[in-house]
């Protein structure tokens, strides 16, 4: 543990946490990196989880109902998404520049991004409660034939009637449940350490926390700062990815096409609007 955080000496001779050891970020870093390349080199082998194209055709021909477009996320989430990614870029970027010598005034950048976090995950939390599905992103034991379903496609095995995803596949709402608990602990010691600088916005008071609690509220921040490294770095790397773009271009423009639709979703698990 010791060489995973640094260690100070307060006034009275105690000895205090001050912050994640900066080799942290960088494991984070390369970490993340060599997970492009071990998944890269896993999905030249991984079959294909989109649906056949006979059974397409099949499921297209039985509903034709289904408009050409479908909405997979409306402009206030397509929002959202993109407010939190560069709020959560300009976190990143003021955090780590300085670590690795780029020198510049970035405490200020950097708790306004904070607030502009916060604020748009409060929104999210009220608008995923009340308007959108919000039980339809979290994970259950209603999702273990899923996940047996992927791990036997994964092998190579054909799994007729196995169910397909809903809305969002379980990659989707796992990732969304480490950005969850990550997010939510980053904002609260975010907000804790708004009392350490001048903001203008709550006075500056260091002594509300005892030095061993503002130890403990750095590391939990800096943990979580080189956590989100590698989450960023998956997340643009999957919406990158070339079997994903279709998702990455709904995430811009709000819409899949109905074949989409039918190829990677379980129509009866996600109902779309017509």
């Amino acid at each position: 543990m010791g060489n995973l955080v640094s260690w100070a000496r307060s006034p009275w001779g105690e000895s205090v946490l001050i912050h994640i050891s900066w080799d942290l970020f960088w494991a984070a870093l390369v970490g993340g990196l060599l997970f492009l390349l071990a998944h890269g080199g896993y999905m030249l082998f991984s079959q294909h989880h989109k649906r056949d194209s006979s059974e397409v055709d099949r499921l297209e021909a039985a509903r034709k109902g289904l408009p050409a477009n479908i909405t997979r996320h409306g402009f206030v989430a397509r929002m959202f998404h993109w407010v939190m990614a560069f709020s959560m870029l300009t976190l990143l970027v003021t955090a780590f520049l300085p670590i690795v010598g780029v020198k510049f005034a970035w405490v200020y950048w950097h708790w306004m991004a904070g607030i502009l976090l916060t604020a748009s995950v409060m929104f999210h939390i009220v608008h995923a409660t009340f308007v959108l599905d919000f039980w339809s992103i979290w994970i259950g034991p209603k999702d273990i034939p899923e996940f047996k379903a992927e791990m036997m496609r994964d092998l190579g095995q054909e799994t007729p009637g196995a169910p397909k995803p809903g809305k969002y596949p379980l990659g989707n709402r796992l990732y969304h449940l480490a950005v969850l608990v990550a997010g939510l602990a980053v904002i609260a010691t975010g907000i804790l350490m708004m009392w350490r600088v001048r903001t203008g916005i709550v006075e500056r008071n260091p002594y509300i926390l005892t030095d061993a609690t503002w130890g403990i509220t750095y590391v939990v921040h800096g943990l979580m700062g080189v956590g989100f490294v590698g989450l960023v770095i998956a997340h643009i790397y999957f919406a990158l990815r070339p079997e994903k773009l279709w998702v990455t271009k709904a995430m811009i423009f709000g819409t899949v096409t109905r074949r989409e639709y039918l190829e990677h979703h379980d129509p009866d698990r996600w109902v779309a609007d017509k």
